[in-house]
């Protein structure tokens, strides 16, 4: 198994893509899943989520996917979809996001990982991996620290925020950098996210994602955590990404390269790939019978 610290030896900067192309591929990954919706009651409100339905295949754990900032559980779909094929698989769209019913205000990070931690409960799901991207890294790092035994597993997609990229013009520069390096058909999935949101909660939240300190939160997330990392992130660069890795107490970074920001979306085959590997290591029985 290798080291925390170390890179998970499945796909590193500079390497070749896995045989799984964004396609066809073969194998379990490849067979994508389709997703069904269900719905919660949390803390008054009507919570939407996709689901790959019935329960989780062997032992292995559930899979809860947290999307970023103003998005929704839809552009999470592609990867979803993908590790349906190993985990019974739930994509929520949090409150005020997507499907799901609006609270009167905007929620910050650690209302968001609240409103989590309920809807996890409200599922029946005690426990799961979780894996998010953008500020649904910072939702899982507070989940983590503040509910830990949500949290079986961690996977942080281009986390934010970079703490010498923590100001608006920073972040909008990052973004627009970011944008031509997506997919086309990221874009209107972000922009009817966006209008459904609003101008003013959109606004909220953003200031309440660069208020947060992800980095005083990351020593203390006491799970094994993987931090997958685009080569041609903008608003995540390598320098913050292996800075991550090293404050986390069981961290390791995998680079995909080529991929930008929204790799659970644009790299979706080549982030399953790396992201199944790694929790393939948390069923494995002991070797041996040793503890």
């Amino acid at each position: 198994m290798p080291q925390a610290g170390g890179l998970l030896p499945v796909l590193r900067e500079g390497d070749p893509a896995p045989a799984l192309d964004r396609g066809e591929e073969q194998g379990p990954i490849g067979q994508n899943k389709k997703l069904e919706t269900v719905w919660a009651r949390v803390r008054g409100l009507q919570v939407h989520a996709r689901t790959s339905g019935g329960p989780a295949p062997e032992v292995r754990t559930a899979v809860v996917m947290v999307h970023g900032l103003v998005v929704s559980s839809r552009y999470m779909i592609p990867i979803a979809e993908r590790l349906a094929s190993y985990h019974r698989v739930f994509a929520p769209d949090l409150p005020g996001f997507g499907r799901s019913e609006r609270p009167l205000q905007a929620l910050d990070v650690a209302g968001l990982a609240d409103a989590l931690s309920d809807w996890m409960g409200g599922v029946g799901l005690e426990r799961a991996a979780l894996v998010g991207n953008s500020m649904g890294c910072q939702v899982i790092a507070d989940l983590a620290v503040r509910h830990p035994g949500r949290v079986e597993r961690a996977v942080l997609q281009g986390p934010t925020i970079d703490p010498l990229g923590r100001s608006v013009p920073r972040q909008v520069g990052r973004f627009l950098l970011d944008v031509p390096r997506e997919p086309l058909s990221l874009i209107p999935i972000e922009l009817l996210d966006y209008l459904s949101v609003g101008t003013r909660r959109a606004w909220r939240t953003f200031r309440y994602a660069l208020e947060d300190r992800i980095e005083k939160k990351l020593p203390n997330m006491r799970v094994p955590t993987l931090v997958v990392s685009g080569s041609r992130d903008p608003i995540v660069p390598q320098r913050w990404a292996k800075e991550v890795v090293d404050l986390l107490p069981m961290g390791r970074l995998c680079v995909i390269p080529g991929a930008a920001h929204a790799a659970n979306y644009g790299w979706a085959a080549e982030c399953a790939h790396v992201i199944q590997a790694f929790l393939d290591e948390g069923n494995r029985p002991p070797s041996g019978g040793s503890q």
